[in-house]
């Protein structure tokens, strides 16, 4: 059943269903995007619940999203690790994408780090990048695909939120300095989120350099716009998984190849998340 809107029943009835499974109150939410999911097998975990187990929870359909919840402890934190993600074009509302947020928020969730493998616009990125997300376009959102349509749930924030300061500028400062530490070098930009599935034309590529966005990808807006809706702390980190190509440069993008950037950025993201939590 696609759910258009969230109702509190609804996330109760999750957060209830997974109370029963664990006693851990989570600190940190963990979102893990494509090809990204090895960072959740370091988690000293206390659960791994499959999705499916989960009452209303969307179920992850795409390769590289193993669609999972696994709660417990990563460098002394207590986590709440997605180790996979649903998407607005498997079929789902957006008030489905951004549940799990919500749960998150209900479990006493304080912050959350969230990753995805993006497409760079940016023509001085490489593919195996990390960029910390400095800011976001929602250009589906601006198109009225919000994650916080319908009834405002009071008990979470305000009917208008605000979304100036979407990445927290603190935990950003930490990221950029656990980077310097472990050696890996990181940029900072701009992500847009688009619908998907289809890859970008060379019109659209152009089109979103013009506008300012540094990486492209299918995802993470609705959710931190949840995020911040219920007054998370929000770090954002895209693995830049190809470069945007343009008419005539050469062949197009393919999910094999985002998957295959995973297996060198799921390191990195695992170093600079460890580092994370253990200054937290």
């Amino acid at each position: 059943m696609k759910e258009e809107f969230l109702t509190n029943e609804i996330i109760q009835s999750a957060t209830d269903a997974l109370r029963r499974r664990f006693s851990l109150s989570p600190r940190v939410g963990i979102i893990l995007g494509s090809g990204l999911s090895a960072v959740a097998e370091v988690v000293q975990a206390e659960a791994v619940i499959p999705y499916p187990e989960i009452p209303h929870f969307p179920h992850s359909t795409v390769e590289g999203h193993m669609g999972r919840l696994v709660v417990g402890h990563l460098e002394g934190q207590p986590v709440m690790v997605m180790q996979g993600r649903a998407h607005y074009y498997e079929g789902y509302s957006m008030a489905q994408v951004t549940l799990p947020v919500r749960v998150m928020q209900m479990m006493g969730a304080e912050i959350l780090i969230v990753t995805n493998a993006a497409g760079g616009l940016n023509p001085a990125f490489h593919p195996g990048d990390v960029m910390i997300i400095r800011d976001h376009i929602n250009l589906i959102g601006m198109a009225g695909l919000s994650p916080l349509r319908g009834p405002n749930l009071d008990r979470f924030g305000p009917r208008f939120p605000d979304m100036s300061a979407a990445y927290d500028r603190e935990l950003r400062a930490l990221a950029r300095w656990v980077a310097m530490e472990v050696n890996i070098p990181v940029r900072e930009g701009v992500y847009i989120c688009l619908a998907g599935p289809s890859f970008e034309t060379p019109a659209d590529i152009r089109f979103l350099r013009m506008i300012g966005a540094d990486a492209v990808g299918m995802s993470t807006v609705p959710e931190v716009t949840v995020a911040r809706h219920g007054g998370m702390r929000v770090l954002g980190l895209s693995g830049i998984s190809n470069v945007a190509i343009l008419e005539g440069e050469g062949p197009g993008p393919s999910h094999e190849e985002v998957l295959a950037a995973g297996r060198v950025l799921a390191p990195r993201l695992e170093a600079i998340i460890r580092g994370v939590l253990r200054q937290l």
